[in-house]
């Protein structure tokens, strides 16, 4: 018998349920999460998901607590930028006055 799930990759044990647009999420998910990643501390791509929110690298060992799908996750990026003071607030212009009134 052929492969049937060539094209939808592992999301191919959904079959014809819950929607295309939410099995290509789980695959796109699914794909990167199960992917190896450069580890932060000695830069070998050996660093993956070990548990839920937890990566490690294979190589050094060295663990880090991350998103549960993704290492970096956008609010985590967020938090990082203003901690080490690189973001500041930013406010929405105001309209100038004019002084005509």
């Amino acid at each position: 018998m052929a492969k049937r799930t060539k094209k939808v990759k592992s999301v191919g044990r959904f079959q014809a349920r819950y929607g295309v647009r939410a099995r290509s999420r789980v695959r796109n998910i699914e794909i990167y999460q199960r992917a190896k990643h450069p580890c932060p501390s000695c830069g070998h791509i050996k660093f993956r998901r070990t548990e839920t929110s937890i990566w490690q690298c294979q190589k050094c060992g060295a663990k880090f607590a991350g998103g549960a799908y993704a290492f970096h996750t956008e609010a985590g990026q967020t938090v990082e930028r203003a901690i080490s003071g690189d973001q500041t607030i930013e406010e929405k212009p105001q309209p100038k006055e004019t002084e005509a009134e």
